[in-house]
């Protein structure tokens, strides 16, 4: 801070006698007591709102408190410095400081002007994100949003000064949503292209596995109706062989199963005598 108050008292030194027309010594110092002191004043009010943007946070009607900072220490300028009384060399430095004292409280508080508007531009950007990535969202109407947005909160944050313009950040911001938006159409495009593809894809697996189970039903209906199926356990052993037919296909099975009825029916059980050769046929005709 100090620093600073050093700063302005150095480069009003310069100012002061750096005039080609110097006023009278007691009126300058007078004048110079005064500014110093607004200066002094001003500065402390601008440092409180700088630490609140210094925290990356924005002040609200930041325009409207940069102009009561700037009118009430030209005001209080014009009440306490004294009258230049109709001399020419007084009147010079008196209107010279006046434009002196608005600069220099203008100057930072357009520096804190210009940090702010950035943040505005990155909560617009933030804006329109959000809206374009939402289920209805619009990069259209997401980019006009943002922008409307933007334009009103940075006209609250301007003082009544032409220097004071947000035009250009309202270009870099136009400039950065068309970007934005290219890139979200962009990669909306290819997540609908992609959609578009897997649904293809499930669509041809899908009618592929028709066509499989419909050459299924084909090929079961189309078989042969005969089911023939028969089976032999050699005598007095544990051996039984099967064969059946169905379907077009053949089986053939040979195993190894205890004769559970031997001990009641013997060892040809109910085969015997029934056929030759003790063989248990089976035959179906489907219809």
């Amino acid at each position: 801070m100090m620093r600073l108050v050093l700063l302005f008292a150095a480069l009003l030194l310069s100012v002061h006698y750096g005039s080609s027309m110097p006023a009278s010594p007691e009126y300058a110092r007078l004048c110079d007591s005064v500014f110093c002191r607004l200066l002094s004043k001003s500065h402390e009010e601008i440092t409180a709102l700088k630490s609140s943007v210094d925290d990356g946070n924005v002040v609200s009607q930041f325009g409207q408190k940069a102009d009561q900072i700037c009118n009430s220490a030209l005001e209080e300028f014009s009440m306490e410095a004294p009258l230049p009384d109709d001399d020419k060399d007084n009147e010079e430095l008196y209107d010279r400081k006046i434009e002196e004292l608005e600069k220099m409280i203008d100057a930072p508080l357009h520096v804190l002007y210009l940090r702010q508007l950035a943040l505005l531009r990155e909560r617009a950007m933030r804006l329109f994100a959000k809206a374009a990535n939402s289920a209805e969202g619009n990069e259209f109407e997401a980019m006009t949003q943002a922008e409307d947005v933007f334009r009103r909160d940075a006209s609250e944050f301007t003082r009544q000064n032409p220097e004071w313009s947000y035009a250009k950040e309202a270009t870099l911001l136009k400039s950065a949503l068309q970007d934005l938006a290219s890139r979200t159409k962009k990669l909306n495009d290819e997540k609908v292209a992609a959609a578009k593809s897997q649904e293809r894809i499930l669509l041809a697996m899908n009618t592929y596995q028709q066509q499989l189970q419909a050459m299924q039903q084909q090929l079961t209906s189309g078989g042969s109706p005969w089911s023939l199926a028969a089976a032999y356990r050699i005598p007095d052993t544990n051996i039984n062989m099967q064969v059946a037919y169905q379907q077009g296909r053949a089986n053939v099975q040979v195993s190894c199963v205890p004769d559970e009825a031997i001990s009641l029916l013997g060892s040809n059980g109910f085969v015997n005598g029934v056929t030759p050769g003790n063989i248990g046929l089976s035959f179906n005709v489907n219809i």
